[in-house]
């Protein structure tokens, strides 16, 4: 038996302007997947070598690796069965009811929404890192204001513009490992390789996360594709294996050329860089070489791929919080021009000024981490319950190794929540916060006023 969300009589306010336009094909998931990710691979995850090192930062890969495929391979079942925009906050409400779906729907939302401020300081430090002159905040408020915009002119424009820069960047970095692999050392490598001991596995783990974050996110276009409970699987199954092997190649590439150090500190002393890249780049051919030119220019192509993708998501996971009646009204409307939802967008956007205005970009990934490892747990609870309370559910596409990776996945991710809140907590108590408030107002409106059915 699902699930049922209490009426309310706003019901048809909601409802009215609130329908998504079915516009993407498989190729197109698999660009948005690879897409909100692949700036993972550009920058983040090197802010945890200093923590863990390079044998910690490689153990702390392997284990969010085997948590990222379980993770999908068990995800994609919810995804194909209910293709709706909410993504897990509607499996969640599918299965503990509205309070559990607020609890999801929560933790997708700071998950979303403060990926791109962090994605948006490294596109600002690409650029300033270029040309200078320009304050590094002023840069990401510009990139945000212009790739919410792109994302308010429609949806398939916003999916064209997305797979045309994946494609780039995937290329581009092939073409850095191509460069740099040859340069590999493994005395490099593994010169302190485990600067805080074993200890700093876990301690880094959210930067690890940092190589797969929001490849969910493709749950969240499924409304938005033709024929879901088919391209949602091909686009979710293709996009991991593609990141998997994008990660690992990366992570040898960069790491092994100097040493970890090298990818961390431009100089000695000097803050940790948001452009690893660059900066292994430019110790095999120097920073006036055509190719480090050519890595900056697409390299900067790799991270606004994930902002303006995961800004996509991020609006259609708000988006559905207004729907279901969880949140004011108006941030359903969807433009009847665009067939995009602006008022969520807007919504975003003001959040992701203020995350940027903070300058802290460690903190803000490892909040979105945060929110992600929740979601994640929250998930895969819901499928194994749904499996339960749902038995007649069309599932298109099964759970694969059902219930074991499943569980393999929610323990992992487990391991990844007690870790983030032993080591940062006082990020995890922010997080516990925004999720407090958010119940809230739950409790004071939002229970009162959610669509009937809406998680149908």
């Amino acid at each position: 038996m699902r699930a049922q969300c209490s009426p309310c009589s706003y019901s048809e306010s909601v409802a009215e302007n609130s329908e998504l336009r079915r516009s993407l094909g498989p190729f197109t998931l698999w660009g948005l997947g690879v897409g909100y990710v692949i700036s993972g691979e550009y920058f983040g995850w090197n802010l945890g070598l200093p923590i863990g090192g390079s044998y910690g930062m490689l153990a702390a890969t392997v284990l969010v690796t085997f948590m990222y495929v379980s993770f999908i391979l068990s995800y994609t079942e919810l995804a194909c069965a209910i293709p709706r925009a909410g993504g897990a906050f509607v499996y969640c409400a599918r299965a503990f009811g509205p309070l559990g779906g607020c609890v999801g729907g929560l933790v997708q939302i700071i998950e979303f929404v403060f990926a791109p401020p962090a994605i948006a300081m490294a596109v600002a430090a690409y650029i300033h890192q270029r040309f200078g002159g320009v304050p590094v905040e002023l840069i990401a408020i510009g990139a945000y204001l212009l790739f919410t915009g792109l994302n308010a002119w429609g949806v398939r424009q916003a999916a064209l513009f997305e797979l045309a820069v994946t494609v780039l960047a995937v290329g581009e970095l092939l073409l850095f490992c191509g460069l740099t692999l040859p340069s590999f050392d493994w005395a490099h490598f593994s010169h302190n390789s485990l600067p805080n001991g074993y200890s700093g596995i876990f301690a880094c783990l959210p930067f690890a996360i940092w190589f797969y974050l929001a490849i969910e996110g493709v749950a969240n276009a499924a409304e938005e594709a033709h024929n879901p409970q088919r391209n949602v699987a091909l686009g979710f199954g293709t996009a991991m294996l593609t990141l998997v092997v994008l990660a690992m190649a990366v992570f040898f590439s960069a790491t092994g050329v100097a040493g970890w150090e090298q990818i961390v500190y431009p100089v000695p002393g000097a803050e940790a860089s948001d452009a690893p890249l660059p900066l292994a780049l430019a110790l095999v051919v120097g920073n006036d070489s055509p190719w480090y030119t050519l890595l900056l220019g697409v390299g900067l192509l790799g991270l606004i791929a994930s902002f303006h993708g995961i800004i996509l998501v991020a609006g259609r996971a708000t988006f559905e919080f207004g729907r279901s009646g969880f949140a004011p009204a108006a941030l359903a409307r969807i433009h009847p021009g665009s067939g995009t939802p602006r008022a969520a967008l807007a919504v975003n956007l003001v959040a992701g000024v203020i995350a940027i205005l903070s300058g802290r970009t460690a903190e803000i990934i490892t909040l979105a981490c945060f929110g992600a490892v929740s979601l994640y747990i929250l998930s895969m609870a819901a499928l194994i319950r749904l499996r339960r309370v749902e038995k007649d559910l069309h599932r298109p596409f099964m759970a694969v190794g059902y219930p074991y990776l499943a569980v393999l996945a929610l323990v992992l991710a487990a391991i990844c929540l007690i870790s983030l809140f032993y080591y940062n907590a006082q990020i995890g108590l922010l997080f516990l916060g925004l999720v407090g408030l958010g119940l809230v107002y739950y409790a004071l409106r939002g229970r009162h006023q959610i669509v009937p059915n809406w998680a149908s």
